[in-house]
């Protein structure tokens, strides 16, 4: 049977099956992807040493998908299946996150990493079809649980010859603190290495363009939430940021500059951040609390 937004009943009832599964991975917090991260980021910061406090968001530099070439598919990420479920969509994105620290992570660490698939859950819009993946990590090193996410994933249908863009919704204009980015290929190749993401929407621009139907180069969405975290990294740069949550809202090319913006609350204990692009518009909402 299927179902009026062209998913059948049983394709979604397959997916949903997948709610539950567990994954653990084991890896080493080596000091050389945060002297990349920091080069990327165009840091002026000392060498870390064994011993150092991880920058927040590093993490996502450690566990990475390491598929063999023959288990790629055509979008550049592993074939559809193992842990994540085969959503048969073509268009995969990371839509945002929630995560809290409970204690550091440090370089040296042997850190490991228990995943679990909280949820499975369909959606159809005025674009199609939409399904919704929710994973849950816990990062432990030696001293225990340090870190917990919630991390989401869409899968989204082909865009439809004709087919409206939705509607954008503009950024606030009243940030205290601003930094302008500009997103070109460099960039977006550097952070696509740090995170051996094969993803060929970050530099493939004849696929991204042809196939996908981008208009441009896609910007990593972690890579605008790390630099809406390295903001706060800036203009605070004594604080420790306990929790942090975002979500995305409207792609980002490598075509036009964007600005990261962050707005204190009066207490100092949080930050509002966002990502806007060179019309105004929103791309990035998020928010840091400061311990």
């Amino acid at each position: 049977m299927t179902s009026e937004t062209g998913l059948s009943s049983e394709t979604l009832a397959h997916l949903q099956s997948w709610q539950g599964r567990t994954e653990t991975l084991h890896d080493e917090a080596t000091a050389a992807p945060v002297r990349g991260l920091s080069a990327t980021l165009d840091r002026v910061d000392p060498p870390p040493k064994h011993g150092d406090e991880l920058p927040p968001l590093a993490h996502w530099l450690y566990f990475l998908p390491q598929a063999r070439q023959s288990d790629i598919g055509p979008d550049g990420h592993a074939k559809r299946g193992g842990f994540l479920p085969p959503v048969p969509l073509p268009r995969r994105m990371w839509a945002g996150g929630r995560l809290q620290w409970h204690q550091p992570l440090r370089v040296g660490d042997a850190l490991r990493r228990d995943s679990r698939i909280v949820s499975v859950t369909h959606k159809s819009g005025r674009s199609g079809d939409l399904v919704f993946v929710v994973v849950r990590h816990e990062v432990h090193n030696a001293h225990g649980l340090a870190l917990t996410e919630e991390h989401d994933i869409v899968y989204r249908s082909a865009p439809q010859l004709g087919q409206p863009a939705p509607a954008p919704q503009l950024a606030e204009t009243g940030a205290a603190w601003q930094r302008e980015i500009r997103p070109d290929d460099v960039l977006l190749f550097r952070y696509s290495a740090l995170t051996f993401n094969g993803h060929r929407i970050h530099y493939d621009r004849k696929y991204v363009t042809e196939v996908e139907g981008y208009p441009g180069l896609v910007v990593h969405g972690p890579l605008i939430a790390t630099l809406l975290v390295d903001l706060v990294r800036r203009q605070r740069p004594e604080a420790r940021i306990s929790k942090f949550q975002f979500k995305a809202v409207r792609p980002t090319f490598d075509l036009h500059p964007f600005r990261v913006n962050g707005k204190p609350s009066a207490d100092g204990k949080k930050v509002a951040l966002w990502a806007s692009d060179h019309e105004g518009w929103l791309t990035m909402q998020a928010e840091a609390e400061l311990a």
